[in-house]
């Protein structure tokens, strides 16, 4: 047990090592990847509004210039040339038709746009990061605007600029550098769930909002938290938006990849710890066996069918140690106490749990001994009379109450040396050594007058009929004195109960037969 104990330490241990090293991991690789997502948004949000101070630098510059009609051309030029940050630029009027754009677009050049985009941007004059939507020239795209107006403050139109979400844009240089072979990756999300960027193209435009990540961010919260992406593997995500434009900034990295190392760690921990491991062990059973030794002597020989053989046997174990020495001493006082507990149980074989009088084996017993000692003794017979109607009345606890009270009556008309039995239900014997059949009478009647004046709990007044008999005044062997006070008993109910009756010898036949 002791090594088992060791084993199942030692396992828990590594167990839990193994538990709280995963969770640091775990811990640790959401920590990071919040704050490298908190990083990544703060680095796109000096993106978008360094675009939108670039934009509008152009919108102002165009603004002042609009009776030049080569400066939608030129800005538009400009922009594209100077960053490479847009995958176009294009300068588009009040009424939402193209003036300019960079590359060139001959077929979007003086045709008016037709984009959700578009017709934000001129409903809302103001600075603007629109949806992904499919542009014109069929890409996917987001776009970035600023009003242009004139000298005198009208409204002339704005400038955007475009990324293609589908191609090598400015998300793949600020994001792109940050894929890893173990399965980390970044994206990017908009402010509807849609991925603006993913490690892998054919999944941007996708909506992600059943993630709890990308929900998550999306309403502009940061964190961290395990989550199951779209191909069920468990991944640690951290997240951040960027307040700027709404989207969403998440890098995760898958679980299993994370805890990878824990295995080979474990491994080089066990090794590590296999010998002195071992070398505990060895110690343990050898100390456990000492330990035990005296104990197993002890238990071999208290099963000694002999009990002063048993003794002996105790009295020579080395109980080398206090507990041992205690549990020696224990047992030798267990076997002398052995007896007495024995003749304590065979008390309370022969006495009836209700009344703690004998019952019949203690009868049988007194018997035995009257006879081998030749004495003579009275015998009284009793019962209560219309005892069943007591319990039909109310009740058995309220009858064995009564028979309780019957007992106690008993010890108060008897001597010490007198056998109370309880022979049956509601039936009692007395035996009295000593007294003859006239004294027997005696004894009957006052008992009898005893219960009839006693007070019984709810019942009141009970009353009994009582026989007795007196050995050897009658022929026969001790039991037959039984059988004569419970003919005489009979008699006293025939007779109309409540009364004692003497039994008087007659033939033998009229005997009741042994019960």
């Amino acid at each position: 047990m002791a090594t088992l104990s060791a084993l199942v330490m030692l396992g828990n241990a590594v167990w839990a090592s193994y538990q709280v090293q995963r969770k640091q991991l775990i811990d640790s690789t959401l920590e990071a990847n919040r704050v490298y997502a908190n990083k990544l948004a703060q680095t796109t949000q000096h993106f978008v509004l360094s675009a939108q101070q670039q934009l509008a630098s152009s919108a102002s510059h165009i603004g002042r210039h609009l009776d030049q009609p080569s400066t939608p051309d030129e800005e538009a030029e400009r922009l594209k040339q100077q960053t490479d940050s847009f995958n176009s630029v294009a300068v588009v009027d009040a009424a939402g038709v193209v003036k300019a754009a960079s590359p060139a677009m001959p077929e979007l050049q003086g045709k008016a746009l037709t984009s959700a985009a578009n017709k934000q941007a001129l409903e809302r004059r103001s600075p603007l990061v629109s949806d992904p939507f499919i542009a014109p020239t069929g890409n996917l795209v987001v776009t970035i605007s600023h009003p242009v107006f004139d000298a005198k403050g009208v409204y002339a139109g704005y400038v955007t600029a475009s990324i293609h979400l589908k191609e090598k844009n400015v998300l793949h240089t600020l994001l792109g550098t940050h894929f890893y072979r173990d399965g980390s990756y970044l994206y990017v999300v908009g402010r509807d769930g849609k991925l603006l960027y993913h490690p892998e193209p054919n999944r941007v435009g996708e909506s992600a909002i059943r993630n709890e990540v990308v929900r998550a961010v999306s309403q502009g919260r940061s964190g961290a938290l395990h989550t199951v992406n779209s191909h069920g593997v468990h991944m640690l995500a951290g997240f951040a938006p960027v307040p700027a434009v709404g989207w969403g900034v998440v890098a995760q990295r898958p679980v299993e990849a994370t805890v990878a190392p824990l295995g080979g760690l474990m491994s080089t921990v066990l090794r590590n710890a296999a010998p002195l491991g071992i070398l505990s062990l060895v110690l343990i059973w050898f100390f456990s066996r000492s330990i035990s030794a005296p104990l197993w002597q002890l238990a071999r020989n208290a099963q000694a069918k002999d009990v002063g053989e048993a003794i002996s046997k105790v009295r020579l174990v080395n109980s080398w140690y206090f507990e041992a020495a205690q549990l020696k001493r224990a047992v030798l006082v267990s076997f002398r106490t052995f007896s007495e507990r024995i003749g304590k149980l065979d008390v309370a074989a022969l006495t009836d749990p209700l009344t703690q009088l004998y019952n019949r084996r203690g009868l049988e017993r007194a018997l035995s001994e009257f006879s081998r000692s030749g004495a003579h003794f009275g015998v009284i017979a009793f019962d209560v009379d219309h005892f069943k109607a007591v319990n039909d009345r109310y009740g058995h606890s309220v009858g064995d109450e009564v028979i309780a009270g019957l007992a106690h009556c008993m010890r108060a008309n008897a001597r010490p040396q007198d056998v109370l039995c309880r022979f049956g239900g509601e039936e009692f014997l007395m035996l009295l050594p000593g007294v003859d059949a006239r004294g027997a009478v005696l004894v009957a009647e006052r008992l009898r007058k005893a219960i009839e004046e006693h007070v019984f709990p709810e019942v009141g007044q009970v009353t009994i009929s009582a026989g007795v008999s007196h050995f050897p005044d009658t022929e026969g062997e001790a039991d037959l004195a039984i059988r004569q006070a419970d003919k005489a008993l009979y008699r006293a109910k025939d007779a109309g109960r409540n009364q004692v009756v003497l039994y008087q010898k007659r033939s033998r036949s009229d005997l009741p037969p042994a019960s």
